[in-house]
């Protein structure tokens, strides 16, 4: 299938041949034939399948068609894309300019951490498409600046990553706002019930479009796992970026904020070009980051998250998981930014003691079990993977209500406000906002679950050991149990 069987109209084929593309993406073929027709779709897409264009392309050209002459005053608001993060929404603006460059369509992107006068200036010119952030959208809503009187298309990007961030009750105050009679396209990389729920709200008759089984992985992505203790991860990570040449444009994630300074800074002091990201940077410096890793002057990208949705650049050779995350689906994301479009790609990650139960957890998700790496300077004496780890579901650390480390109240995690982007006001309350996502809260609770009371010991069940006198292990099967999933 090519561009001109999706029936798009002679500007958009143009611009589309502009930008390099001949073949539709899965995503593309399955969801732009519905969105010409009108439907409201929900699409589950992972990182890197070319869901942008699968709405950009059918938004414009249901706009340049029969479009209404424009009122003195401005255009009005006919488009908005709701997106979690600043990176993303500004990508997507980048989108929709380069298959708009011959259709006359206007745009524009609003999000927090900068000034919003030329934002206000924009939406007083008025545009066709507006592509926000939840929280500084609020704010100019609140303000008068934003009217969806002449509203045909809602698009919700990432809706499960708004719902990691908090943002879920923004996005309804959204919603709330816009007209009944419209057109949704819903986007969501995994389906939970809380979004499953939204979509079911919002939704009238929707096609559904997915292109993959949510949380798996991609088969060109090459997955390996270190076991080294935690003091020795740094150290490794510089060995590895020494000694493979290979390593090229490495995206390395950490799961707070000061995680990736730290990192970063031993990586520039070993020689190696690194630029933390993540919800304590301003704007420019992130730009400045991104530019720096997008143009090779800078090796090693060092990201949080929250910081890193979005991140849209290909050629990232590898991607190393220095800290595990404790949400699985987070893994797949995670590795999702290597091995794009049918390119190969490579995943490293770091496990150390109190990360075992996470590995558990994403190797039952990905239901595969990640090769180990035996030979390397930091190998821990704890690398045997553990029995059961694709068996029955392992204990996972309990949540804990704390923020994590280095975290103030009142902030959202990896330093975020309310839309992700440093903007607008605090919501009350302390930790992690209410997000559910990969670093919320930080690592949960005890690091070493504790296995159910059936599963201990019959001295253990039959007498409580006293506070003075040390707990006696649980019982190991030494019997490898076959996954469920078999």
């Amino acid at each position: 299938m090519t561009f001109e069987d999706l029936k798009l109209a002679e500007p958009l084929q143009r611009a589309v041949k502009a930008e390099g593309y001949t073949t539709p993406t899965p995503i593309q073929q399955q969801a732009i034939p519905h969105v010409l027709e009108g439907k409201d779709v929900l699409g589950c897409a992972q990182t890197g399948t070319g869901k942008t264009a699968a709405f950009t392309l059918p938004i414009l050209q249901r706009l340049s068609v029969g479009r209404p002459t424009p009122p003195a005053r401005g255009r009005p608001i006919r488009a908005l894309v709701l997106s979690p993060t600043r990176e993303l929404a500004a990508q997507i603006g980048d989108s929709i300019r380069a298959y708009g460059r011959f259709t006359g369509i206007t745009s524009a992107v609003i999000f927090g951490g900068v000034g919003q006068n030329a934002q206000e200036q924009a939406l007083r010119q008025g545009v066709d498409i507006l592509v926000a952030t939840p929280g500084r959208l609020l704010d100019l809503m609140q303000q008068g600046f934003v009217s969806y009187k002449s509203l045909e298309v809602f698009v919700l990007d990432e809706a499960d990553r708004m719902l990691d961030m908090g943002f879920i009750h923004d996005v309804k105050r959204v919603i709330a706002a816009l007209p009944k009679k419209r057109q949704t396209l819903f986007f969501s990389a995994t389906m939970p019930p809380e979004i499953q729920g939204l979509a079911n709200s919002i939704l009238t008759n929707p096609v559904r479009v997915e292109v993959a089984p949510v949380a798996t992985t991609a088969e060109t992505i090459d997955q390996r796992l270190y076991f080294v203790e935690k003091e020795q991860k740094r150290g490794l990570l510089v060995h590895l970026l020494q000694t493979d040449k290979a390593i090229q444009r490495v995206l390395v994630f950490t799961r707070t904020k000061h995680g990736a300074n730290r990192v970063a800074k031993q990586l520039e002091a070993a020689g190696i070009g690194a630029e933390p990201i993540h919800g304590n940077k301003s704007q420019n410096a992130r730009e400045r980051a991104l530019a720096a890793f997008k143009s090779g002057t800078c090796r090693v990208l060092v990201a949080t998250d929250i910081a890193a949705r979005g991140i849209d650049i290909d050629g990232i050779t590898h991607v190393i998981n220095f800290d595990l995350p404790n949400v699985p689906e987070t893994y797949v994301h995670r590795i999702g930014r290597t091995g794009r479009a049918g390119a190969a790609g490579i995943a490293l990650s770091f496990c150390d003691a109190e990360e075992r139960a996470y590995l558990k957890d994403i190797e039952r998700t990905i239901r595969r079990r990640v090769p180990v790496m035996e030979e390397h300077p930091h190998r821990s004496n704890l690398a045997a993977p553990a029995e059961g780890a694709l068996g029955q579901a392992p204990s996972r650390p309990q949540q804990s209500n704390r923020p994590p480390q280095g975290q103030f109240r009142g902030e959202r995690r990896d330093g975020e406000r309310r839309d992700g982007n440093g903007g607008g006001r605090r919501r009350r309350g302390g930790g992690g906002g209410g997000g559910r996502g990969a670093n919320a809260g930080g690592p949960r609770g005890s690091e070493s679950a504790r296995p159910p009371r059936s599963d201990r010991p019959a001295q253990q069940q039959a007498q409580r050991p006293s506070a003075s006198a040390p707990a006696a292990p649980p019982a190991v099967s030494q019997r490898p149990r076959a996954p469920k999933w078999l």
